[in-house]
Order: C-alpha cells, then structure tokens, then sequence
C-alpha cells in the first residue's frame, strides 16, 4: 500500500504514471462512469497525523497522502482579504496570537486543534461596507511566499507559508491537484464572526445582501486570478462555503438564491470552462439547496455529513446520477473504532458508488479522536470492496 521509497516512471511533464492513473479514476468518478475503483481521500487533522506515525511506528515525516496514495489532494492560495504578515500580539510555548490579513485577532493554542477568534476590527455593518479589499490578483497570492490565515492559522500554525504555485507543482507529480477558494460565508465568518453575521442578515437583510454581492465578485475573481496563475497546473477546483448547521441552514433557501448563489455558479462556470471539475465544501443539512447544485452542474458536493441526517445512499437514490457525493463516512463511528461498525459504515456507504460518481472520504475530515489503527483499516476495506464491479454482500443495497 505504502509507496515511499520507489522509483516512479513519469510522463514528460513530470507526472508519475500513478498520478496520471489516479487522474482518470477521478475524472471517470465525477464523469459517473466506473473506474478501476472507488476514489479514496481526505482532510486529515495534525492530532490524528501524529497519533496515526505512532501507533503505526512510521517515521516523523510520514504523510497519510503518500503512505496510502491518495487519489486527491486540496491546496490554499493567499484569500485574505489584505496581505500582511501576522502582527504577533503576544506567544508563548502554549500559545500565540496574531492579528491577520481578514483583520482578526486569532488565539491558537497549541494544544487544541482549532484557534478562536478573539475580536474583529470589522464590527458594525458600515465598516463593513467601507471595507476595502486588496488586488484579487495580487501575485503575492499565488507566487510568492508570506503568511496567510486559512493556510497559517487552523489545525495548525504556520508563519511564511511557501508559494502557493510552488506547492502545486511539487504535488502534482504524485497526484490530481485541486485548487480552491472560499466563498462569501466563509469571508464572514472570519471577518465579522458568526454572530454578527447572522444578527446583520436579519437586522439588514438588504445592505447585506449588497456586501454579499459584492464580496462574492472579489472571491470570484481572486478563483480567475488563481487559475490563470495555475495555468493548467491543476486537476480541479474547491468551493469552500458552509451555509447550514445540523438542522438546516443559517437563512432562507431564497436569501441564498438571491445573494450567494451568483457567484458561486461563476466560479463553477468559469471553472468548466477551463474543463476542471468542482467540488463544493458546506457543512450541515444542505438539502434544501442541493437541487440548486445539480442546475449549477456542480461536480460533487463534500462532505455530506452524517451527523446533520445526509446519507450518500439515500441521496444516489434520491438524485440519481445528477450529482456525485465526496465524503459522508460518518465520523463519529470512525472515533468509536468498533471494527464491525467500522466496516458496516464503510460498506454501506459504498452503495453510492455504484456507476461511479462517489468519492471515498470522511463526513468532514479526520479528527485526533480516530486511530491509526481505524484509518488504516477504513482505506483497506475501500480498496478491497471498492473495486469495480462493487459486491458489498450482506450490506448491499438497490439505489
């Protein structure tokens, strides 16, 4: 399973013949044809990285992507709003805080997978209509190293993160490279915080509705900017934007259509037509917009999760071949670790998979909780019974 330490034939662009191979089973995947076999990838925590080269005895450098060889991988360009290192507020061994280029005040311990958000600049909804934003295509984005938020401050912390374009030619020759960007819900989330996100959309649905439009057209054309950077580098491209919690979403499905939508499908338009597929990243319990998705011939949807009652089978059922699913693996049994529980969920799951359009993932990412052991044995089962023709037995289902 491993591939560290073989020597890889290459095309003449570089590209190893099994990144090349893992290119065609994921473009068959979301194309709804039958590959070789299911697809397999994920986003994985740092706490679960070290535990898994742990218990696995795999050495201080050891990646889950390389080890298992994935099928996909995800990078991050430069999305803050304004380019600028982090303006350290004060560190220590447990922690450090930093002000970033989305004008927040992050506090990450070291300790804890993800930073808090302290204070934002940006707190009444006119400093959000005066907020200016920098050059979408500012070439510190994408060829140049700095620090960044999304890239720099989240599961882990890191200063002066490498070129963007750089990091996708050193991974493209091992696998299918997508780029991404966020969306407008995603800006806010950073930039004024959740609660004021949600008090302004029902104190000023309308001047928000304003900023919306006008933050999806500059994260619109920061995507234009970072594929005409890419120039034909990468495999794909990501949309990351939740807009639901466990129940539903955060707003009306109509609000949606009217002010975020737009520049979601310009994205998804303008990626197709440079011939990549798109994958959008939203959380919760999106089924009242996944219709909207399938009318945006929007590739897949990920990560589905289990927890907000979305299940890949159902949904194939449902939808058909309209849409492909990436993710839904219910995380929650994964951290549990019962093996036989383990493999019904994984079994199950690959339900979907069937006439292709399903990629093998987690229903958001891999947490710390889950061990070495569980990962190792989930990517087996995927590559035992997701080879096509799929025979899952007991746990076959009709969809």
């Amino acid at each position: 399973m491993a591939t560290h330490g073989k020597q890889l034939q290459r095309d003449g662009d570089g590209r190893s013949a099994g990144a090349l191979q893992k290119l065609d089973r994921m473009n068959k995947a979301l194309r709804h044809q039958e590959p070789d076999r299911v697809p397999i990838s994920d986003f994985f925590w740092s706490g679960f990285i070290n535990r898994w080269r742990k218990e696995l005895n795999l050495p201080d450098d050891a990646s889950p992507y390389s080890y298992y060889d994935l099928d996909w991988i995800v990078t991050i360009p430069n999305m803050d709003p304004h380019i600028k290192p982090f303006q350290t507020i004060r560190e220590d061994a447990q922690e450090v805080v930093v002000k970033t280029g989305f004008e927040t005040t992050l506090r990450k311990r070291f300790d804890m997978p993800m930073p808090e958000q302290e204070s934002w600049d940006t707190d009444t909804i006119e400093k959000l209509e005066a907020f200016e934003f920098d050059d979408p295509t500012d070439r510190r984005r994408f060829f140049e190293a700095g620090d960044n938020q999304i890239a720099g401050v989240g599961d882990g912390f890191t200063r002066n993160s490498p070129p963007w374009v750089d990091t996708v030619k050193s991974l493209r020759k091992d696998f299918p490279v997508y780029g991404s960007m966020i969306e407008v819900s995603e800006f806010f989330t950073r930039t004024v915080g959740q609660m004021n996100t949600l008090m302004w959309l029902g104190e000023y649905p309308d001047r928000m509705g304003k900023q919306i439009l006008r933050i999806g057209e500059f994260y619109f054309q920061c995507a234009k900017a970072a594929l005409e950077a890419a120039d034909g580098l990468l495999d794909g491209f990501v949309i990351w934007g939740d807009v639901a919690y466990r129940n539903s979403m955060f707003f009306s499905p109509d609000y949606w259509r009217k002010y975020y939508k737009p520049a979601v499908k310009k994205i998804i338009d303008h990626c197709h037509k440079r011939k990549l597929p798109v994958i959008y990243h939203g959380c919760g319990n999106v089924n009242a917009i996944l219709p909207d998705f399938i009318k945006m011939k929007l590739d897949a949807y990920n990560p589905l999760e289990a927890k907000a009652d979305l299940d890949a089978v159902e949904l194939r059922r449902r939808y058909g071949h309209k849409l492909a699913f990436c993710g839904n693996s219910d995380m929650q049994i994964w951290e549990e670790g019962d093996p036989a529980k383990v493999r019904r969920e994984v079994l199950r799951k690959l339900n979907a998979a069937k006439g292709g359009g399903f990629i093998f993932q987690s229903d958001h990412s891999v947490t710390s909780s889950v061990s070495g052991k569980t990962y190792d044995d989930i990517v087996k089962l995927v590559r035992q019974y997701g080879k096509y023709p799929i025979k899952l037995g007991e746990f076959d289902e009709k969809v």
